[in-house]
């Protein structure tokens, strides 16, 4: 394996941009894995571990970002490349995100199926990550929307057998804050 070397660029602004975009995923994906952990934890049976589980978040939330932000890190080992309007169509894709979110969790709740809320809006986390791939020129995003799409699939499957909401949400939400963390921890390191 050969060790990364640092990009070579005469310019600057896009090294800046480049580093600014991965420290904001980071903590983006951080605090939304946060947001998982608690969510998951919501649903433990026992409260102490439930406790230990946000407990054990907190810090691991942080570390990621700390990482992101380190003195003397190594320049991200290749520049983003960017398409046209990127900002904009990132913004469409949260917008759309946000609405579908909004929409699960109304159409859960009116259908009387407020258990497959937490594997719902993993689907549509995961599926927001697809296009965001493409417009941060993150490649590993792909990964992360394939692993949460899992989460969902078997979150669905454990809500179709029967399986407590309170079960379904803490494996759900456990296993989406290690897949985001999982990501953040590599954007941070890695770029």
């Amino acid at each position: 394996m050969t060790p990364l070397t640092p990009p070579v660029s005469d310019d600057a602004d896009c090294v800046a941009l480049t580093r600014s975009l991965r420290r904001r995923g980071t903590v983006v994906l951080s605090v939304f894995a946060l947001v998982w952990a608690f969510a998951g934890a919501s649903g433990l049976t026992s409260p102490g571990a439930g406790l230990a589980v946000e407990i054990v978040a907190v810090p691991v939330t942080a570390a990621a970002i700390v990482l992101a932000y380190r003195k003397g890190a190594a320049p991200s080992p290749r520049l983003v490349d960017l398409p046209a309007n990127w900002a904009r169509s990132v913004g469409i894709v949260n917008v759309a995100e946000l609405v579908a979110v909004l929409a699960v969790i109304a159409a859960s709740r009116a259908s009387g199926h407020p258990g497959v809320i937490p594997p719902a809006l993993a689907l549509v986390v995961g599926l927001h990550f697809v296009p965001l791939a493409r417009l941060y020129d993150q490649g590993q995003y792909r990964g992360t929307a394939a692993a949460l799409c899992l989460v969902a699939v078997a979150g669905f499957a454990l809500a179709a057998a029967g399986v407590p909401d309170g079960s379904v949400r803490a494996v759900v939400g456990c296993a989406a804050a290690l897949t985001l963390w999982t990501s953040a921890y590599h954007v941070a390191v890695r770029g």
